[in-house]
């Protein structure tokens, strides 16, 4: 068998093992205790992010849910914010459970959040790069940043959001960062040359976002590692399975979900509390903590970041993540796209 079609049949394996529908139960995810910690968590009004919240709050954690303001479809993030304080307060916790607006669709946004956020003057111990979008079939949308939706909204915007939050982070005795990546990783196209959807690219937007969210996550890490003050971070991606979640909902209203689609959305996804117990386990997983061995710091007892996690599960990457040199030229284009050594967002971590 030629190296190429291996190559493809395993990608297309890997990304079929998203779709794992093993109900998660309380003893894989038990939870922990996140009293007096503090998370920031994107997209968390609906889907896989609210449902992560909800659990952050059981277990007693002061949560900033940053969100925009929705589309009717969606629910409001003040409703969010309620329950989770009534489920804060049931479980005997006095919290502070806040909305903070960001629209990842607008760098701007995203600068004044992290600027608001580091003014408050705390360590920051879990930020969940978690709001995306699903890819309309009949418009591409560009943002007034000048990028395409998908690239900006699933993946720039949580790439700044992540470096202006470092310093916050650094401060925590165990931070963790979590991105919401995907099975779909393993589908995507590395095409630098067409990175945001230019006419002539190739496959499609979300997928190949994924994989460059993918990426980034290990390279970050690699990077984090080589700082004294970053050695007790870390970052891992993961797929929260196949879900019936909000997401789809704006590809419905655009004209855009393909029947096929539906009926995979009926009989074949999770709930959406399925997915964001993935979420919340990688946040608070000793599995998944700071490797002392890895990392020579003395707190945790995990096996480090720049893992994929598929559900609660470690999984292989695609190839292109455990390449060095892409990754190297995944972090310069996205220094050429988002200005970041201008903006003294790379010092320490290099080109």
């Amino acid at each position: 068998m030629a190296p190429w079609i291996f190559s493809v049949l395993n990608d297309l394996f890997q990304a079929g093992r998203g779709t794992n529908t093993t109900f998660l139960t309380d003893q894989q995810v038990p939870g922990a205790d996140l009293t007096g910690k503090w998370i920031i968590i994107t997209g968390s009004n609906n889907g896989v992010g609210f449902e992560a919240a909800k659990s952050f709050a059981s277990w007693g954690a002061n949560l900033i849910l940053a969100c925009r303001e929705p589309p009717a479809w969606e629910q409001h993030p003040t409703a969010a914010v309620n329950e989770c304080k009534d489920l804060a307060t049931a479980n005997g916790h006095s919290s502070t459970i806040e909305w903070w607006a960001i629209d990842m669709a607008d760098l701007s946004s995203v600068e004044a959040f992290a600027q608001k956020w580091l003014q408050c003057d705390r360590a920051l111990d879990i930020l969940c790069n978690n709001a995306g979008i699903a890819e309309p079939t009949q418009q591409t949308r560009i943002t007034k940043d000048g990028f395409q939706a998908v690239h900006q909204i699933n993946f720039l915007s949580h790439v700044l959001l992540t470096l202006r939050l470092l310093p916050s982070l650094a401060r925590s005795a165990e931070p963790r960062v979590i991105c919401t990546t995907s099975c779909y990783h393993h589908l995507g196209l590395f095409d630098l040359d067409h990175v945001n959807g230019e006419p002539g690219s190739r496959g499609n937007d979300y997928r190949n976002n994924k994989l460059y969210f993918q990426m980034w996550v290990v390279e970050m890490q690699s990077r984090l590692l080589k700082r004294p003050e970053y050695l007790h971070i870390t970052i891992n991606g993961v797929h929260p399975g196949f879900v019936a979640s909000g997401i789809w909902d704006g590809l419905a209203n655009a004209g855009g979900t393909p029947s096929g689609l539906n009926l995979l959305l009926r009989y074949v996804a999770i709930t959406t509390q399925q997915g964001g117990l993935a979420i919340s386990h990688a946040a608070t997983s000793a599995e998944f903590g700071p490797d002392p061995k890895r990392q020579g710091v003395s707190a945790g007892n995990g096996r480090g970041g720049g893992k994929y996690i598929n559900r609660i599960w470690e999984a292989p990457m695609k190839s292109h993540c455990n390449d060095p040199e892409a990754r190297s030229r995944l972090w310069i284009k996205l220094d050429e796209e988002l200005g970041l050594q201008e903006k003294g967002l790379l010092k320490g971590l290099g080109l």
